[in-house]
């Protein structure tokens, strides 16, 4: 397996356009949980935000504490020529592991799948670093078994709470029901909340 999913990978598959997890708009289960947040001043985290329409959502939503990851520049770039209004400082090129920070809420899409099944606890730990306590872990993981050699990964319900539930108040990990149709019964939506004490 090559698994060097480093920068260079990463760059190299957004120029070749090689995304093809890439929905084209907002994850409809996560649009359906901001649009009942009560408050806009959460401090949000999309790691491995790609093309982040999630955070082109929640910004234009009236968000304005919300910061894109990404470990290559180039989705960056052109997440920041579609938003200009966007905070430059909300936008790192960095990798998620050496990220420091404090956040209330930390979604997931699709940046979970893209790195080595290895690291998933390490994932787990470190959102729980970076969450503030009582703060969530929001978002989709694929429900099918997909790729073993590169990503996307998948996985199943069992093998994630065994990284999760040792550390988080599991909320809700269940099927999503507003998937959009190619991924329809192949996701699960998942609320995850840091114990306060």
């Amino acid at each position: 397996m090559n698994t060097q999913f480093d920068e260079a990978y990463w760059t190299q598959r957004y120029h070749q356009n090689r995304t093809g997890w890439d929905l084209g708009d907002v994850s409809l289960p996560l649009k359906a949980y901001i649009d009942q947040l009560a408050h806009k001043d959460y401090t949000i985290l999309i790691p491995g935000s790609g093309n982040s329409y999630e955070a082109t959502y929640l910004f234009k939503q009236g968000f304005p504490n919300v910061y894109v990851l990404d470990i290559s520049r180039a989705p960056l770039r052109e997440f920041a020529r579609k938003n200009p209004q966007f905070p430059e400082k909300q936008i790192l090129q960095e990798d998620f592991f050496n990220l420091q920070g404090a956040f209330d809420l930390i979604f997931e899409q699709t940046f979970f799948s893209a790195i080595l099944p290895d690291l998933r606890t390490q994932y787990a730990e470190k959102v729980l670093t970076l969450l503030h306590p009582g703060g969530k872990l929001v978002g989709v993981l694929f429900d099918d078994p997909l790729y073993d050699d590169h990503p996307p990964f998948g996985g199943n319900l069992s093998e994630y709470l065994s990284y999760f539930s040792p550390l988080f108040q599991v909320r809700t990990f269940e099927r999503c029901f507003n998937s959009v149709k190619p991924r329809m019964n192949r996701e699960l939506f998942m609320i995850l909340e840091k114990p306060s004490t």
